[in-house]
């Protein structure tokens, strides 16, 4: 039997303080979950971003003011990270995390990173959350080696996948699909290749109709791979959602998504998004359900 590639590392945590208000401690206390329900025994492990990938997604003086921390105030702000040497060194093992999974995934059908999804994050800087765009930067490095021709972004996390959008507008080899709630951050929306906005509130139902919907749409376009951004800040209980879906509709959302290309033999790379729920363990379940569905295909 085999088993679903997962990628990890310990420098996902930053020292940003435990009064931030980003859940920091998700990454190793969803490392210590997925071990614990024996989805995995043990994580493979990426090295740090060189400059060299991560300038086909960002522009090289952005990438040299990040690592040297010379950032403009008001990028940093934007960022809502301080720009310290723990959170330089998280936002390169996470995008090498990214990098790492998405070629497990063409060796093995389907891997997962447990961070990244930082989709805010554009050619010439962050925000929200996000410094490197490692969705971005991955789904480049496999089209500049052949490893895909015709890539495609589903973007599930509540915050519309800005960034993504903005980096591929004019790359008709990458698709962005970003289906989001129409009145959250960013207030100002970038206009992605499918844009799918969602109604304060919206229930179980209508959200997983409404995926399919879309999807079988996408099944008629020839995509060779898929990157999926699965944010868990649909949920009822998250403090930045503005969706009501249950715990359930994530597990199901997250099973459909995977299997769904999975099992047209398009290799599908799964990475975390966002995901800020009001109770921390419940975050940390929600969040294991991509690597949950993932690893059931296999």
């Amino acid at each position: 039997m085999a088993v679903l590639p997962i990628v990890n590392h310990e420098d996902y945590f930053a020292k940003i303080g435990d009064d931030h208000k980003f859940p920091i401690n998700k990454f190793g206390e969803l490392a210590n979950y997925i071990l614990k329900i024996k989805i995995v025994d043990k994580f493979y492990k990426p090295y740090a971003c060189s400059d060299e990938t991560l300038k086909r997604a960002h522009s090289e003086s952005y990438i040299r003011s990040v690592k040297n921390k010379t950032l403009d105030e008001r990028i940093i702000k934007k960022i809502g990270f301080p720009l310290i040497d723990s959170v330089v060194q998280r936002s390169l093992v996470a995008t090498g995390g990214t990098v790492l999974a998405s070629k497990l995934a063409i060796t093995n059908g389907i891997a997962c990173n447990t961070a990244g999804g930082s989709h805010h994050a554009n050619f010439e800087g962050g925000a929200g959350y996000c410094v490197f765009n490692d969705v971005a930067v991955a789904a480049q490095y496999l089209l500049d080696r052949g490893l895909a021709g015709r890539i495609l972004i589903v973007d599930l996390d509540v915050h519309q996948g800005n960034g993504s959008a903005d980096i591929f507008k004019d790359n008709k080899n990458v698709f962005t699909f970003s289906m989001h709630s129409k009145s959250n951050y960013p207030a100002k929306k970038s206009v992605s290749d499918l844009d799918v906005e969602l109604e304060d509130n919206m229930e179980d139902a209508q959200y997983i109709k409404l995926l399919k919907f879309y999807l079988h749409q996408l099944n008629d376009e020839n995509f060779d791979y898929v990157f999926y951004v699965a944010g868990v800040d649909i949920h009822f209980n998250d403090r930045l959602g503005k969706l009501k879906i249950s715990d359930e509709g994530i597990k199901k959302r997250d099973e459909i998504v995977t299997e769904n290309f999975f099992s047209k033999g398009i290799p599908l790379c799964g990475v975390l998004g966002g995901g800020y729920n009001k109770d921390f363990n419940k975050l940390v379940e929600l969040h294991s359900y991509l690597h949950q569905s993932s690893a059931k295909l296999l």
